[in-house]
């Protein structure tokens, strides 16, 4: 069924490109499918470009506009898009994370939402806001379904050593989530390492950010403030988010240092001897 979001092109100019996008096709007389054939894609991916779901590689947009006839328009549409943040809702980051194939996290004070447990998750979700808690709950769980899928995405997650130690939810609650972190060992596609506080100043004081990488479509770079999410495709951002993320997994333990160090937190911490591996 063709995709038939209506978009504000004012919101950004990844909306607008979306929104030329679709009057450009509209006016050439094709259907979403008949234009996924010219240009070697699926109708359904017309339709997530044209609804600002995601964002065309260079390549697939060159071959759009000239099937379009929009002499250029598009590409120069593309290039704006790219540099410009997009502010991103809840439900298009799960959308991005179940479509990525590779994800790198930084949270320096908690833990990343795919990996959050339930009563973790519903201690942070509900600090300030009580309303449709369950709600937001049940849908922040639903995004972990990546991590059961036969493929799941590359998952490499660097969490600062104060998560840990910021006893969210009490000790129950802490211990719960530690162990869960310490169950990730064992999953193929996830790794996690803690950024010690020994490891003194380092490229990760101005907070949390993501990078997503996916197999056709560019790299993404992901942050948050207190009111929303921002993405970005500006390679220059990317690259520079790609680099301090380098420079924290450097300066971050092992994977097994950091395993042992969560354990030996949650029991002296938290009162609980955890069944993991022997500890050196």
């Amino acid at each position: 069924m063709p995709n038939i979001r209506k978009l504000d092109a004012t919101a950004s100019p990844l909306h607008h490109l979306g929104a030329e996008m679709r009057r450009y096709r509209e006016a050439a007389g094709f259907t979403q499918d008949e234009l996924g054939r010219h240009v070697y894609c699926t109708g359904s991916l017309i339709g997530q470009y044209e609804t600002a779901r995601k964002i065309p590689t260079r390549d697939l947009t060159a071959r759009l506009d000239a099937s379009l006839g929009a002499d250029g328009a598009l590409l120069r549409l593309l290039e704006m898009a790219l540099r410009f943040q997009v502010p991103l809702q809840a439900q298009e980051l799960a959308d991005l994370e179940a479509e990525a194939a590779q994800a790198f996290l930084f949270e320096p004070t908690v833990v990343n939402g795919l990996l959050q447990t339930e009563g973790y998750a519903k201690e942070v979700l509900g600090v300030l806001r009580k309303d449709a808690l369950d709600g937001r709950l049940a849908h922040r769980m639903d995004r972990q379904r990546i991590l059961l899928r036969q493929e799941p995405p590359l998952l490499w997650v660097v969490l600062g050593e104060a998560t840990l130690y910021q006893a969210v939810g009490g000790p129950t609650v802490m211990r719960t989530q530690l162990a869960r972190l310490l169950d990730l060992r064992d999953h193929p596609s996830v790794h996690i390492q803690v950024l010690p506080f020994t490891a003194g100043a380092h490229a990760g004081f101005q907070g949390a950010f993501s990078i997503f990488r996916f197999n056709n479509g560019p790299d993404l770079a992901y942050s948050e403030d207190y009111e929303a999410g921002h993405l970005t495709a500006n390679s220059q951002v990317v690259t520079a988010r790609t680099v301090r993320y380098a420079h924290l997994q450097a300066a971050a333990l092992s994977v097994q240092d950091s395993a042992d160090l969560i354990a030996r937190v949650m029991e002296e911490r938290y009162e609980a001897r955890p069944g993991c591996r022997a500890m050196a």
